[in-house]
């Protein structure tokens, strides 16, 4: 059996973050999210790895490499154009042959893996096996309706439907699916929808219509698709959540640790109160500041006189003397925030298009 990692897509909610970078490359708890899901698939016992690149592929080769850190092999397919989940898998045929094969979206997280609903796969062999989560907004996602089946059962798909306006259920699919050789008989006999792109559940939905088994799995574990801001912040709290305390760095005795707190190799935290979960980067220094819970702080980055909670800062930053705490923020790399002493009193700022600020 083989992975098939879907990085591609150019990531517009997450802009401007990903006007400069992939956004399967923001890291939630000081990881990137495509590195879950390679380990999500590893753990599953799959050596062989896909992953389905458009435009930030030298970025994404620049992170993942050959794999070999996981234990896997890495293949990167290109895609010319996002033109759909279903077009990633037909670009896909040359490496997938005709082994079985799990297809996971780059930017979602699943917190309990996936190995159990591989080995489900596995084990009773359907042509198709899908993810199904209850969602408060089925609308914005693909949605499942299914038949009823027998008390505790789930019963079968009836129908698939991208994004639709008026949703039959609140059963959303996850960003995995599971799919044998068949697929690509449905990838090659579907038409483009009104996005102008080939979709999987169109291509799942021909293979029910034929009569091909197409298995539902409603998952009841955490799950997220971490497109959005606040999707992303929510991931970064789950996964920090699940953290050890560890520090590795150096602590002042002037300084407070408590609860969940990871300091990195190389990190020095000075006069400061860290409050977790949390977790601080490898060299990065925290001096005179109040990171608060829910707060990743990547590598090499330096945070003076300011306070920090629920909030994800990337490499290389610099935030200095704020006057009010930063929460609910995403800052990208290389980002420098102070407080001015230039005269008159301003806000002075330097923005990307589609940024957001609050200004208090």
């Amino acid at each position: 059996m083989k992975g098939l990692i879907l990085s591609g897509g150019k990531g517009t909610r997450l802009r401007p973050i990903t006007h400069t970078g992939a956004k399967q490359l923001v890291p939630v708890a000081n990881k990137p999210i495509l590195f879950y899901g390679i380990e999500a698939i590893r753990d599953a016992g799959i050596e062989q790895i896909g992953i389905v690149v458009g435009d930030t592929h030298r970025e994404i080769r620049e992170a993942v490499g050959d794999g070999s850190r996981w234990g896997v092999k890495i293949t990167y397919i290109e895609q010319e154009a996002p033109l759909g989940l279903a077009h990633a898998v037909m670009v896909s045929e040359d490496f997938l042959r005709e082994e079985p094969f799990v297809m996971y979206l780059g930017d979602n997280l699943i917190i309990d893996g996936i190995s159990s609903l591989v080995d489900e796969f596995r084990n009773d062999q359907p042509n198709s096996q899908i993810l199904l989560a209850r969602v408060p907004n089925p609308g914005q996602f693909g949605v499942a309706e299914l038949s009823g089946g027998a008390k505790g059962e789930v019963g079968k798909v009836v129908k698939l439907e991208e994004k639709p306006k008026k949703p039959k259920s609140d059963l959303a699919l996850v960003g995995v699916y599971m799919f044998d050789k068949n697929v690509f008989n449905a990838v090659k006999a579907i038409k483009p929808s009104n996005r102008g792109e080939l979709e999987i559940t169109d291509a799942i939905q021909w293979l029910i219509d034929q009569d091909y088994m197409v298995n539902p799995h409603i998952i009841n574990g955490w799950w997220k698709d971490t497109g959005k801001l606040e999707d992303i912040l929510e991931a970064n709290r789950m996964i920090l959540d699940t953290l050890e305390m560890r520090v590795e760095g150096k602590v002042d005795k002037d300084s407070r640790i408590d609860f969940k707190v990871v300091i990195e190799p190389g990190a020095e935290v000075v006069r400061s109160n860290i409050r977790g979960p949390a977790i601080i980067g490898k060299d990065s220094r925290i001096i005179d500041s109040y990171i608060g819970p829910f707060t990743s702080v990547n590598c090499n980055t330096e945070i003076r006189a300011s306070e920090i909670e629920h909030s994800i800062i990337m490499e290389n930053c610099r935030i200095t003397d704020v006057g009010a705490r930063i929460e609910g923020s995403l800052i990208g790399r290389d980002v420098e925030v102070s407080k001015s002493e230039f005269k008159p009193r301003a806000y002075r700022l330097m923005l990307g298009d589609n940024s957001r600020i609050g200004i208090i």
